[in-house]
């Protein structure tokens, strides 16, 4: 089956962290946000919100996806890098235009992770679900 990521939801900045009835809310990471999406004939995409495809610059996040997730799966998050006890953004912006042996030498000393937010395809579309369910 093939489908599509949605366009992602940004972020809008609020005066106070108090929430109205109802709303939810989510903290800003410091890294890329990204879809990732395992289709149902193995291919794994990692697509920036630009829709750039960014898979080969996270060769650990496309095997961690294979391993994982079951076909057919769509997620909305961020990818982040640590280092000692921060999230380090510039090894990140170092590891996009990495390839090849390159990604997986810089997945070793710099290794991304995924931190998701929202479940968007399980075997079918669940953008349309209500948000508490």
């Amino acid at each position: 089956m093939t489908w599509s990521s949605p366009e992602p939801k940004l972020t809008v900045a609020a005066n106070s962290p108090a929430l109205p009835a109802g709303w939810a809310a989510k903290p800003k990471w410091d890294g890329f946000r990204a879809q990732l999406a395992v289709h149902s004939d193995g291919q794994v995409l990692l697509l920036s919100r630009q829709g750039t495809d960014m898979t080969s610059a996270f060769p650990e996040i496309r095997e961690a996806a294979l391993v994982h997730l079951p076909a057919d799966t769509g997620l909305d998050g961020e990818l982040v890098v640590w280092e000692s006890d921060r999230l380090a953004f510039e090894r990140l912006q170092q590891r996009l235009a990495r390839r090849g042996a390159s990604a997986t030498e810089a997945a070793r000393q710099w290794p991304a992770h995924y931190v998701v937010f929202d479940l968007l395809h399980a075997g079918g579309d669940l953008t349309r679900w209500p948000y508490q369910r």
